[in-house]
């Protein structure tokens, strides 16, 4: 059972609202050189079609802030520029026409600077997105406590930053409080639930490769999303970000949380099997890959208990000994042979 939601203040991300009763919405980073406003709009483009639904790119120096508003014209999500030290590089960005900003105003200079940076987001409507990171908490933070990470350093942490942006009085704040692992990410997240009522954006910093950073972000960014904590998700992988973007829309899925698409259930197989069930799910999972109806499919291998056991998807098929059978609910609707399974499975989805 999924818990309550948290209720988040409402943040608006270009023409996109986080918090509140809105849904969660899926992030993602570009890997392209910002420079090169070609291929980093194209990466963009692609991650849109893929699901991506508000995409952030770095800043690392004053060309990739000037080349923000010529990428933000040719793209269709809202854009967040990734801003480190330096505050003119968020000064920049902020008259490219960004949507978001993610910075921590402890680390850009003196309270002037931040000032500065924060008078210009107010005024243009622009949040900012304070994004705490395990790897680099304040000095004094981890003296405290003998040099260790902590749950608790990392909220302390995170309510430095907002304490700056309170005083200069700026509401529309994003945190983020993201760890290589689920353990320390989950409570730290949960404890700063406790203590405000800002929109969250939840991530495993540093996740991995495509298999490991999957189990790692599913276990901590759902575990959280169970719990009715987060607004936004970025599942960060050491892959194409295109994965991430699948990856987070099947931990939505799976919550129950938005439906984007068919969702696909298999068996895990078994001795009764008598059909090639692996072949025959990842054949469905190609053929069924860009059905926008939001529709579950199952794939089963025993044809005894197969259509019983997935009565709750709107379409399956099992099969065994040459054949392959087509079931709605748990009602069989056609038998055929083993050569014709995608074929018809197809045509039946086309009526749903």
């Amino acid at each position: 059972m999924i818990t309550q939601r948290r209720k988040a203040k409402t943040v608006q991300i270009g023409d996109k609202a986080i918090g509140g009763q809105n849904p969660v919405l899926v992030q993602s980073m570009c890997n392209t050189k910002t420079t090169d406003v070609e291929k980093t709009v194209k990466q963009i483009n692609d991650l849109t079609k893929a699901g991506c639904e508000i995409i952030r790119v770095a800043v690392p120096n004053i060309l990739a802030a000037k080349s923000l508003g010529k990428i933000k014209k040719q793209i269709a999500i809202p854009l967040v520029a990734d801003i480190h030290f330096d505050y003119r590089l968020a000064l920049e960005a902020l008259e490219q026409g960004v949507d978001k900003l993610r910075i921590n105003p402890g680390n850009i200079g003196s309270k002037e600077k931040t000032e500065a940076v924060v008078k210009v987001a107010k005024n243009k409507g622009v949040p900012i997105r304070i994004g705490v990171n395990s790897g680099s908490l304040p000095q004094d933070i981890l003296e405290k406590n003998e040099m260790q990470v902590t749950p608790e350093g990392m909220v302390e942490a995170a309510l430095r930053h907002v304490e700056i942006l309170e005083k200069l009085k700026f509401k529309d704040t994003i945190v983020s409080l993201k760890a290589p692992d689920a353990p320390r990410m989950i409570e730290a997240y949960r404890l700063f639930a406790k203590e405000t009522d800002y929109p969250m954006h939840l991530g495993v910093t540093e996740a991995g490769l495509k298999f490991v950073g999957t189990i790692q972000s599913s276990i901590g960014i759902g575990t959280l999303l169970a719990e009715g904590i987060g607004d936004t998700i970025r599942v960060s992988l050491t892959d194409e970000p295109v994965e991430e973007v699948k990856v987070g829309w099947e931990i939505l899925k799976s919550l129950d949380l938005r439906q984007r698409g068919r969702k696909l259930i298999s068996c895990p197989t078994c001795g009764r099997t008598q059909i090639d069930l692996i072949k025959l799910a990842k054949q469905v999972e190609e053929a069924t890959r860009g059905i926008k109806k939001n529709i579950k499919v199952a794939v089963m291998g025993c044809v005894v208990n197969g259509p019983g056991e997935a009565r709750e998807a709107d379409i399956g098929v099992t099969g065994g000994r040459g054949v392959g059978i087509i079931f709605k609910k748990d009602k069989i609707l056609k038998t055929v042979p083993e050569d014709k399974i995608i074929e018809t499975l197809l045509e039946e989805i086309e009526k749903l």
